[in-house]
């Protein structure tokens, strides 16, 4: 039985010394429940800032990273996103949901991002004060069995300790030492070496935040914007309106981009006799800064992975395609000229392309007649056509015999009604719904025409290509790059350097009262490396040579008398 229980059973409960007793242990159990919360919660912020959890938190932020390098992403291809789900009716809708379409958006990968960010914090700055203390601490104090040591040596050598001692110190170049006197009247030597290690760790994980850092500053400040460019054609940077798609950072309003113009003057691509592209290369003029909206131009070439910077934002080429062009004389005589970028299929090496050019104002029409005489050539566009069974297909990627298989509509487009539609392909519910009806179905090479029960001629007459750019704007770009390369030099200075110590006791031999030159000391060395190094040993074996003697040339006296080794362990 406790003492405490003895107390219990031998208290009389007189008076109200009982209701006195009684208040602490009616609230001990509210204060044992604060106190298991606070202790729940030192324990979980223990664990988060551990460098354990932070680089298993490094290594699911890695993970988490792969769906949005593997799978296609709303921000980048909304096209061949949509694709994606549309062909796979069970799985895409469901990775949707999941946010695996816009990952670097999604909600659980920046709590992964936080997470981290926050146990760096926790781990990186009582670490970096307790690295501050021990560079300003002397070495520890020399062990008391030095034997026990992995490393160990032990010999007599000639001089007085305090000789002997200078001896050691003088060899002892780089290295962090303490030189003290025991109360024997022995003299210690402790020496450190290899702090770097420790420098370049930090360095590595301080760097490795300021990245995050960087990153999360660009999302929030920066920007990026697609856009479709015909060749002969320019476009200009002056409101999110201008692009086709535009990502703001959660801190851009689109009012202060800076403005900038290009002139798209001709795309080529090249490939290889088997198709395989080779090349592509973009000749472009542009004009930014005070030059936007004037004569100046700068000629430049835009290539894959190298993009044409202006005034901190870059512009790349992202993408080309084909534009065919479309002339329809109607039943009255009037002509009009059509054109409509079409989208290369998916997994297509030969470029077929599909798409629609829609016409929402036919001439004379007026009235609820609009809607009724409107038409869609809806088809595909073949680089190098050939045609099997009726079937229109492209050979080739480059556009060697240009041709488009074509079905013509006429009816309801759908369009008015508000509703968004893609530009690559027609409303398939009017269709169902008997509004907008199939007229004609051809394959057209360049010149030829199909003609409608009404009269209306449609002529493919030619192509032009177009390329898709991306503007992105980061102000934090150059600060990754410096964190990204601090964050190299410091892991590959983590891993050459080490840290390792030795200790050196040296005490006299024999009688105190020796004649002068005659004295001898005993040497103790331990040697400690703070990780497994191959060659410490190695090294060792010269630190515990430092003591002896040396001659007019600096060599060590092998002819030292008594010395003996004691097992060292390798």
């Amino acid at each position: 039985m406790t003492v405490n229980d003895t107390s219990r059973i031998t208290a009389a409960p007189d008076d109200g010394d009982d209701l006195d007793r009684a208040e602490p242990s009616a609230e001990s159990p509210r204060q044992g429940g604060v106190g298991r919360m606070l202790a729940f919660g030192r324990n979980t912020w223990r664990q988060l800032t551990s460098m354990r959890v932070a680089l298993i938190l490094l290594f699911l932020l890695a993970l988490a990273s792969l769906p949005g390098a593997l799978l296609p992403q709303w921000s980048l291809n909304s096209a061949k996103t949509a694709q994606y789900i549309i062909d796979r009716p069970t799985l895409g809708p469901l990775l949707d949901r999941l946010g695996f379409f816009e990952v670097f958006g999604s909600p659980w990968y920046a709590a992964i991002y936080l997470l981290l960010f926050t146990s760096l914090v926790g781990c990186l700055l009582p670490r970096t004060l307790e690295f501050v203390g021990q560079l300003r601490a002397d070495p520890v104090a020399t062990p008391r069995n030095l034997r026990r040591m992995p490393h160990h040596h032990f010999e007599q050598v000639p001089g007085n300790p305090d000789l002997v001692a200078d001896r050691i110190t003088t060899g002892l170049k780089g290295w962090r030492i303490a030189r003290r006197t025991e109360g024997d009247g022995a003299v210690t030597i402790s020496a450190e070496k290899g702090y770097l290690r420790e420098i370049g760790n930090l360095v590595f994980h301080l760097s490795l935040l300021g990245l995050l850092v960087a990153i999360a500053v660009g999302k929030l400040v920066g920007y990026e914007g697609s856009v479709i460019v015909n060749t002969d054609s320019q476009f200009c940077s002056t409101s999110p309106a201008s692009y086709d798609n535009f990502r703001p950072g959660l801190l851009v309003d689109g009012t202060d981009l800076a403005p900038f113009c290009v002139d798209v003057q001709n795309f080529a691509a090249t490939y290889t006799d088997l198709g395989q592209a080779s090349g592509f290369v973009a000749t472009v003029r542009a004009q930014s800064g005070a030059d936007a909206g004037t004569d100046r131009w700068q000629n430049a070439e835009l290539q894959v992975n190298e993009p044409l910077r202006m005034d901190g934002e870059r512009l790349y080429l992202i993408g080309h395609g084909f534009t065919p062009h479309f002339q329809i004389t109607y039943p009255d005589g009037t002509v009009r000229d059509y054109s409509q970028p079409f989208a290369p299929e998916p997994n297509d090496p030969n470029f077929t392309s599909q798409g629609a050019v829609k016409i929402t104002d036919p001439p004379g029409a007026i009235g609820d007649d609009v809607r009724k005489q409107q038409l869609a050539i809806v088809g595909i566009f073949a680089p190098t056509a050939i045609v099997h069974g009726g079937i229109m297909t492209s050979s080739f990627p480059a556009p060697e015999n240009p041709g488009v298989a074509v079905d013509v509509y006429r009816g309801d487009l759908g369009m008015e009604g508000g509703r968004a539609q893609s530009v690559f392909a027609i409303d398939t519910s009017q269709v169902d719904k008997g509004v907008l009806t199939k007229q004609a179905r051809s394959n057209l090479m360049v010149g030829e025409s199909i003609t409608l029960d009404d009269g209306t001629q449609i002529t493919f007459t030619g192509f032009n290509e177009w390329v898709s750019l991306q503007t992105s704007f980061d102000p934090a770009q150059l600060w990754a790059l410096v964190f990204a390369v601090f964050l190299l030099v410091g892991l590959m200075v983590s891993l050459v350097f080490k840290r390792r110590r030795v200790w050196f006791r040296l005490h006299p031999s024999g009688s105190s009262s020796a004649p002068a030159g005659s004295e001898r000391t005993v040497v103790q060395v331990g040697g400690l490396a703070r990780t497994d190094q191959a060659g410490y040993g190695e090294e060792f074996a010269s630190l515990a040579m430092l003591p002896q003697p040396r001659d007019s040339n600096g060599s060590t006296d092998g002819r030292t008398a008594g010395r003996r080794r004691m097992g060292e362990r390798r």
